[in-house]
């Protein structure tokens, strides 16, 4: 059993960086651990559908959707079983609902979080 929790800011302010964290559990009995596993950010906007945001490899290696590489960071800390996201110069084109989880197909989500971009 994994769960996935998201946290960070639900408001950010134009032009500012968005940090959330997500923080993973795994049940004790799972013999593979969280730096076993790849790890992914992915957002849906009001109305849209789902984006790919990143992925963090198991070698701790990320990879970014070319359209928001420029802006964004993934890491992780495999001490804590957290990986996060850095989002920057943020627009109100970047207000959605923003979830973690595992493996670049996810078969584990969190609940995601509400992020809106607003002034």
């Amino acid at each position: 059993q994994v769960q996935l929790q998201e946290s960070g800011p639900g408001l950010v302010k134009p032009s500012q960086t968005l940090s959330l964290t997500c923080t993973v559990s795994i049940d004790s009995s799972d013999s593979l651990k969280f730096s076993n596993y790849a790890w992914s950010w992915i957002r849906q906007p009001p109305g849209k559908g789902l984006e790919w945001i990143g992925t963090i490899a198991f070698d701790g290696s990320p990879y970014y959707n070319p359209s928001l590489k420029s802006r964004t960071s993934i890491s992780r800390d495999t001490s804590k079983n957290q990986f996060s996201l850095q989002l920057s110069s943020l627009t109100p084109e970047d207000t959605a609902r923003y979830y973690c989880a595992r493996a670049v197909v996810p078969d584990y989500w969190g609940q995601g979080t509400q992020v809106t971009v607003s002034s």
